[in-house]
């Protein structure tokens, strides 16, 4: 059974920098499409930011693009977020996700939590000011 961990959330100052990392275990795992989300309470979960594992297209949110980047290791099977210049706003919990069941086309919604077939339990990122 495949399982994703997502880790690297942490207390941090605002204008500081985390590394969220999301690693797939338990099994071979062809994953075409990794995102990240994130949710406040009370809130819907929301898209932040995804990368294509085939092309290595990646996609943002306006308010990630400019700070957040993506990075990986294929060989651990771990793609890796780094966000800098964090602000307050971004503090919630961060989930990973990713998607099995077939390469992404024209048509999908990366954003779209329903493309995504297996997630994360989350890691919390809390941004002071």
């Amino acid at each position: 059974q495949v399982q994703l961990v997502d880790s690297g959330g942490g207390l941090v100052q605002a204008g500081g920098s985390l590394r969220l990392s999301c690693a797939a275990s338990g099994g071979t795992f062809n994953s075409y499409l990794r995102g990240w989300f994130r949710q406040t309470p009370g809130k819907t979960r929301e898209f932040v930011a995804a990368i294509n594992e085939a092309t290595g297209s990646t996609y943002f949110t306006r308010s990630a693009l400019d700070r957040f980047t993506f990075s990986r290791d294929d060989a651990k099977n771990t793609v890796y977020l780094q966000m800098n210049s964090l602000k307050p706003e971004d503090t919630a919990v961060y989930y990973c996700a990713a998607r099995s069941r077939g390469r992404i086309s024209a048509s999908t919604s990366y954003a779209s939590q329903r493309e995504y077939d297996h997630w994360g339990q989350g890691t919390q990122v809390t941004v002071s000011s």
